[in-house]
């Protein structure tokens, strides 16, 4: 139930050290963007987060996602990665851009950031990787958790992940992060439809109806079996929360 086996394989995605050497191995076949690019996700983006907001782009490797929100108007993008390899070839490719900075971070400890201090947080994949990696439950944990806490009440997690809501909602829908969550789903890139398909395509800029426990209905069918998902995490001011208890 919470480690995700599904996707995972002998690589421990947690650790530096694998990414550093990925980055390094890599670093002639450019940037890589992992499960979709900006234009994809540009409806839910442009809906959720200001363009005025201050966003923190949870591991963000070696893609252009930042630099596309940039093109589209985004005024200040912090990004962090654990890999200094990665971190370091972005600081040298952006170095003209004013909007966005570069920070060298392990996401289960922010500390260097202030409580409150963004007003949204994108992450591409960075809470999969951990779920990947050893002590998966308290990797994904530590994460949130300091997500939460640098979250501005108001504020937008939004968590782009490859986890239907089975593997994920037991992580992200905690009360202790306070969240509001809305349910998108996404086909992957290049999907196409059965050929003679009668089905009307469905529209991916709705959220999805949720049981009580946040999971898709028993007779729920994914159009595209590789969907991506979307989670929206909305956080409650503290007057929303004790609003709600007192009803």
């Amino acid at each position: 139930m919470f480690r995700d086996e599904s996707a995972c394989n002998t690589y421990n995605y947690g650790d530096s050290v694998y990414w550093d050497a990925r980055y390094v191995h890599e670093a002639s076949a450019g940037s890589f963007d992992w499960y979709q690019r900006y234009h994809a996700l540009r409806p839910f983006v442009r809906k959720y987060i200001p363009i005025s907001s201050r966003v923190l782009m949870v591991g963000c490797g070696n893609a252009v996602m930042s630099e596309d929100m940039v093109k589209d108007g985004y005024e200040s993008i912090m990004n962090v990665d654990i890999s200094c390899v990665a971190i370091e070839m972005m600081r040298r490719k952006y170095e003209h851009v004013p909007q966005l900075k570069y920070m060298q971070m392990d996401v289960r400890d922010m500390g260097f950031f202030l409580d409150d201090s963004f007003d949204s947080v994108i992450d591409k994949g960075t809470l999969d990787s951990l779920m990947c990696g050893t002590d998966a439950p308290i990797s994904a944990s530590q994460m949130l958790g300091e997500v939460s806490r640098i979250l501005k009440p108001g504020g937008t997690y939004m968590l782009i992940t490859y986890g239907d809501p089975t593997v994920r909602m037991p992580h992200v829908n905690r009360p202790a992060y306070n969240w509001t969550i809305d349910l998108y789903i996404i086909p992957r890139p290049g999907f196409q439809r059965a050929p003679g398909s009668t089905s009307s395509p469905k529209s991916y800029l709705s959220p999805i109806p949720t049981t009580d426990k946040g999971l898709l209905p028993a007779d729920f069918v994914l159009e595209d079996p590789d969907s991506h998902f979307i989670y929206v995490c909305r956080k409650n001011s503290d007057l929303t929360n004790s609003l709600t208890l007192d009803i």
